[in-house]
């Protein structure tokens, strides 16, 4: 069975996307950038901007019936690599124990100038 998790955000009907997706006990968590009531949160700071993003992600993690422990993969894109310090520090802040299976490369850009960080989730429900 499939269940779609939405946040409402416009940007899901426009490109026919959902925040995630669980079928059976895999849940995707789509790219989540930095936002907070419409604004972009954190701008020109890399680890505020990880830190919003995991939240939004444990947000739908959460609407799925899983939590943050269930987590086994992320993959980070940032535009600027030098600040891998800055988004790694947040990341293990959320992640430390967890210590899921992770990927951070270099991205050209990403779909808003002052987005600096994006970031997908898998996990696993046991």
């Amino acid at each position: 069975m499939r269940q779609n998790i939405t946040s409402g955000a416009p940007w899901e009907d426009i490109v026919g996307y959902s925040r995630a997706v669980r079928i059976g006990n895999i849940i995707e968590v789509t790219g989540t950038v930095s936002i907070q009531n419409g604004q972009v949160y954190g701008v020109d700071t890399p680890y505020e901007q990880t830190k919003r993003s995991l939240k939004i992600i444990e947000e739908a993690l959460l609407k799925a019936g899983a939590d943050l422990n269930d987590v086994i993969r992320t993959r980070i894109f940032v535009t600027n690599i030098d600040q891998w310090e800055d988004v790694g520090r947040a990341h293990a802040e959320i992640f430390g124990s967890i210590k899921p299976a992770t990927t951070m490369v270099e991205v050209n850009r990403l779909m808003e100038p002052e987005f600096l960080v994006e970031i997908e989730a898998t996990a696993i429900v046991q």
